[in-house]
């Protein structure tokens, strides 16, 4: 994800008027709000990502239990949740 973010920040540092007549410069092409139009779009994203993510795990935690108890966890998942008994250390 840190790649589509740094090639969206990139768009406004290096978009020029040369490869896109219909576009804009960007901040090394003298046109500094375009950069910052970039990182605003960029923030939004990312706030947007978070919080959506954050609604989803919530109403899936609502429906199924996500996490497990600290008992299984301490037993092991293995052995709990997928029955597979061949690294307990229990028996």
């Amino acid at each position: 994800m840190r790649q589509r973010n740094l090639g969206a920040l990139a768009t406004g540092l290096f978009a020029s008027k040369a490869v896109n007549p219909a576009g804009a410069d960007g901040l090394f092409f003298g046109n500094p709000h375009q950069f910052l139009v970039q990182f605003y779009a960029v923030m939004v994203t990312l706030v947007y990502s978070g919080v959506i993510t954050l609604v989803i795990y919530k109403v899936v935690d609502a429906l199924i239990v996500v996490r497990v108890s600290d008992k299984e966890e301490a037993i092991g998942l293995d052995l709990t949740q997928h029955r597979e008994k061949a690294y307990t250390v229990l028996e």
